[in-house]
């Protein structure tokens, strides 16, 4: 039997966490069942997938805004969307953005296929919209046109009005990839070398672009406060502006770093394309942002067997145990987040023993092949359905 194909949908060109989750579904779906193809405009993410042997088919997706050139817009890349769909014969289209679902959403109608959305996102719109009635509508819309709708936390589908009927799905990593060999003395020489730190010097650190939500303010804020209680700690900063917002935010988060207190204590790596050796020399983890849909880069940093310290919100606790993996503290609450990253570093036995347990909980509840075993058996009942 010749495998179904299923046509991914996704208006992103650069790559951070959505995409690279997006990857690696593509890439572990069984090829004996599934054929995925992917609708992407030009940019990072299609290359990647291309370079994993995807077939990418190039369109832009442009941002909809609720003008008349937004609407000819929705109708003629819709179209072209289940004109691919039908030459390559899809069995469904598969949407990974709130863009990009709009374009699926006309396209799998035109089409005659199912649409699965997979939603992301606590809101339709990049924050969380001053026109809820809006948001609340939009997503009616989605739910009612999608054939199965898929979020990536139960903290997401507590969000849509089609709750009851959305299939979580948590996000999985590559296991293989994020092994505990890079923990290596070697690896920390290199970093602290690289960031100016004295080699004992005990390291905390964060991942994510840099966005407002992703609280690089809020580390840094941490770092000085925990920098009087801890003065050898040293911090990491990893990430950058892939997807090219550029606005001041960098600079003001540069200016903050550079006070005497931080300025010698504070490493800023920059966009990195393999995070593995920044979180191997890390001796914790700290997730300092606002309610994350997910947070991807938790379950990375659990995987190369840190503690992770995070504010309790978002899908966070359905990741981080209290206790268990790591430390959650009360949502905004900067110096209870200090408290407990203090608590860790002053308890190194405890840090190693949350570090373990993060790891083994990845390994069972967070790998990229359980994954995408329940995504093909969802497509498989969808199929079937049809």
């Amino acid at each position: 039997m010749k495998p179904r194909l299923i046509l991914f949908v996704d208006h992103a060109i650069a790559v951070g966490g959505a995409e690279r989750c997006l990857l690696l579904l593509m890439t572990f779906l069984d090829r004996n069942r599934w054929q995925p193809h992917l609708i992407a405009p030009y940019g990072q993410l299609a290359e990647e997938a291309a370079g994993a042997g995807i077939p990418v088919h190039i369109q832009d997706l442009p941002r909809l805004r609720g003008s008349s050139r937004s609407l000819l817009d929705l109708w003629k890349q819709g179209l072209r969307i289940s004109r691919t769909a039908r030459e390559i014969s899809a069995a469904l289209i598969h949407s990974i953005t709130v863009r990009a679902t709009a374009y699926a959403s006309l396209a799998a109608r035109l089409a005659s296929v199912p649409l699965v959305w997979h939603m992301g996102d606590f809101w339709l719109s990049e924050d969380e919209p001053a026109a809820k009635r809006v948001d609340r509508l939009g997503k009616s819309v989605f739910c009612s046109m999608a054939s199965r709708v898929i979020t990536m936390s139960h903290a997401v589908a507590e969000h849509l009005p089609c709750s009851n009927n959305a299939s979580v799905l948590h996000n999985g990593i590559d296991l293989a990839h994020f092994d505990l060999a890079h923990n290596t003395a070697q690896n920390r020489a290199n970093i602290c070398k690289a960031a100016g730190f004295p080699a004992a010097a005990p390291i905390v650190g964060m991942v994510g672009r840099m966005r407002p939500w992703k609280g690089q303010e809020t580390f840094l804020r941490m770092a000085r406060q925990l920098s009087e209680q801890v003065p050898e700690c040293r911090f990491l900063i990893v990430g950058g502006d892939p997807f090219g917002v550029q606005d001041d935010y960098e600079a003001r988060l540069l200016a903050l770093g550079s006070q005497p207190s931080l300025a010698a204590r504070v490493h800023w790596t920059g966009q990195l394309a393999d995070v593995r050796p920044p979180l191997a020399a890390m001796d914790l983890f700290v997730h300092p942002g606002a309610p994350e849909p997910f947070g991807l880069v938790n379950i990375e940093a659990m995987a190369m067997g840190k503690p992770v310290v995070a504010f309790g919100h978002g899908a966070l606790p359905e990741i981080v145990l209290h206790e268990e993996t790591g430390l959650l503290a009360q949502p905004g609450d900067t110096a209870a987040l200090t408290a407990s990253v203090t608590r860790l570093l002053k308890a190194p036995a405890l840090s190693r023993s949350m570090g373990r347990a993060g790891r083994r909980r990845v390994q069972e509840h967070f790998r990229i092949e359980r994954t995408v075993d329940q995504l093909e058996g969802l497509y498989q009942e969808l199929v079937e359905s049809e």
